[in-house]
């Protein structure tokens, strides 16, 4: 079987450390291993205007902004395609199929639709096509037939949707959809990064993010500003690691190389944190530490990104010749899930043949 992943990320605002370590980094590892048949990487434009139907324009001004953090990452038009996902007019036609295979109370439990529709305060308003954006997301990743897609732990639930909306697919039709695995990022740090409040997620509209394309002094204020250990008040005291956000910060982000560079006096974060823990050590120096530890990390994206900036026609040129395989592969899929359904009326000669010989008795 081909080896193929998906993955992709709305364009509602630039991208953030959070997407960086959850998927991102993750993506630019795995394309440039060389094991994978094809990669196809979406701006998911389409399902942002699920709640965002009334403000289309912010959706259209951020493509661009999704797309060059894509590059700057390290993503490679020549070796990931990247597209739009609404210039890809089959993944419609693929949902609207689907959703005959889901119960409105199926929808209703997924835990990730349930944390963001009270996260959106949509209470008894909800717009069908938000609530029904697992369904649109199952057609993305099987439109593509995707084997591995490399998402945070917050999408967990909708990959398992996904899954049932296949076998239940196949079950009916028979075998015809690939069933896709999910891939969590190995470091738990970086299953779902914390917003800088020590809020349970990073989110652009709890405004509580550090922006990959962010300058030195923003996310040095942003640093220094960081929820830690509450009772931790007096440098000797003991100071907790859980919950902190540094640590957790220090978690996703810090390399070995790092301390002889900015912390010499320890050997490693294992020692950091062991002299955080017996107390003695300021919440101001981890801090600062951080600090240098992000900028050592996001000082070359941004620097990738101003050069792909210089050139944005570029960038739409790469985003359409993108969409335009996309859309070919997925007309594939399509014609292939249309024949297991029996809805081929002009392809299917056995059909047409029989429906001849019937009205000619």
């Amino acid at each position: 079987m081909r080896k193929v992943m998906l993955t992709g990320d709305r364009p509602t605002g630039k991208l953030h450390v959070g997407h960086y370590v959850g998927s991102l980094r993750r993506r630019v590892e795995l394309q440039n291993t060389g094991d994978f048949d094809d990669i196809f990487i979406m701006i998911a434009d389409a399902q942002a205007l699920t709640d965002n139907a009334d403000n289309p324009e912010k959706v259209r001004q951020n493509i661009i902004e999704v797309a060059l953090d894509y590059l700057a990452c390290g993503l490679d038009p020549a070796k990931s395609t990247l597209f739009i996902q609404s210039q890809v007019p089959e993944l419609c036609e693929l949902s609207f199929y689907y959703m005959n295979l889901v119960t409105v109370s199926r929808l209703q439990r997924n835990p990730t639709v349930k944390s963001e529709i009270q996260m959106r305060n949509f209470e008894a308003s909800i717009p069908v096509g938000f609530f029904t954006y697992p369904i649109s997301q199952a057609a993305d990743i099987t439109a593509f037939k995707a084997t591995t897609v490399p998402v945070g732990e917050d999408q967990m639930p909708m990959l398992e949707q996904t899954r049932e909306i296949v076998h239940k697919f196949n079950s009916v039709y028979g075998e015809t959809l690939v069933d896709p695995k999910i891939l969590l990022p190995e470091n738990e740090a970086c299953m779902r990064l914390p917003g800088i409040d020590g809020k349970a997620k990073m989110s652009k509209s709890l405004n509580n993010c550090i922006y990959l394309s962010e300058e030195p002094e923003e996310i040095q204020k942003k640093v220094f500003s960081m929820f830690t250990d509450p009772t931790h008040i007096r440098i000797e005291d003991p100071g907790k690691l859980e919950g902190n956000t540094v640590f957790t910060y220090l978690d996703a982000f810090c390399r070995p190389e790092y301390f002889p560079e900015f912390l010499p006096e320890y050997k490693d974060l294992d020692e950091l944190k062991a002299h955080y823990k017996r107390g003695g050590l300021g919440d101001m120096k981890v801090k600062r530490f951080l600090n240098n530890v992000l900028q050592a990390e996001l000082e070359p994206i941004r620097n990738r990104r101003k050069e792909f900036q210089k050139d944005i026609p570029a960038i739409y040129e790469i985003l359409k010749k993108g969409s335009e395989k996309a859309e070919a592969v997925a007309a594939e899929t399509l014609k292939d899930v249309k024949a297991a359904m029996k809805i081929n009326y002009f392809d299917d000669m056995d059909l047409i043949r029989e429906q001849s010989e019937k009205f000619s008795e």
